[in-house]
């Protein structure tokens, strides 16, 4: 049941919001330039690598070892803004149809993360990767690593298609408010660390 409504949701909300991709896109063009869209490898269920889709928000810079500066140093006003407003999210939507995500789920970091995780947060990745999640309506990126684990695990053993469908209503309300979109201090969120608290 959840995959269908994962791919019915998902179809129906790329088509309807087609118009406000392409806006975006265009956009993105003509603030930052080419690619409009930012791909990444991230771990799926089980930690299987896939491609996330998602729209660019930072300006390419780089620092004289040839290597990417902090998010704070290239992320535009403009990026930002995308960034509140979940519009860079949208093409995930297209990982949701091809199956590598779900609407609902704990959200795909970095694969340099696996390793680091404890066995009790590496059960994260029992489940597919979400658009949103448990962890983005109680804090998003305003809570510690160790909390927003703790979330996602907590998501894992509780789910159910009530909880995903109040997640959904409760990421609209927080979208709307702007709400956790950094955490203190930073422009998206500390790297993690691997310590038990960051």
């Amino acid at each position: 049941m959840k995959r269908a409504f994962d791919v019915v949701v998902a179809s129906v909300a790329l088509v309807v919001l087609s118009p406000v991709l392409l806006v975006v896109a265009v956009l993105i063009r003509r603030k930052l330039g080419s690619p409009v869209f930012f791909s990444q490898v991230r771990p799926g269920r089980g930690g299987r690598p896939f491609r996330m889709v998602k729209f660019r928000t930072m300006r390419d810079a780089i620092d004289r070892d040839g290597q990417p500066l902090p998010d704070a140093a290239r992320l535009t006003a403009f990026g930002a803004k995308l960034r509140a407003t979940s519009l860079d999210e949208l093409p995930e939507l297209w990982n949701v149809v091809r199956g590598d995500m779900s609407l609902v789920g704990p959200r795909p970091l970095l694969m340099q993360y696996l390793p680091l995780y404890s066995a009790e947060q590496a059960r994260r990745h029992a489940v597919r990767p979400g658009v949103t999640g448990w962890a983005q309506v109680n804090g998003r990126n305003a809570i510690s690593w160790s909390q927003k684990f703790a979330l996602d695990v907590w998501y894992v053993d509780n789910r159910s298609f009530a909880l995903d469908l109040r997640i959904l209503w409760l990421t609209v309300r927080k979208v709307l408010v702007r709400d956790g979109i950094s955490a203190d201090g930073e422009a998206t969120m500390p790297p993690f660390s691997g310590a038990p608290d960051q």
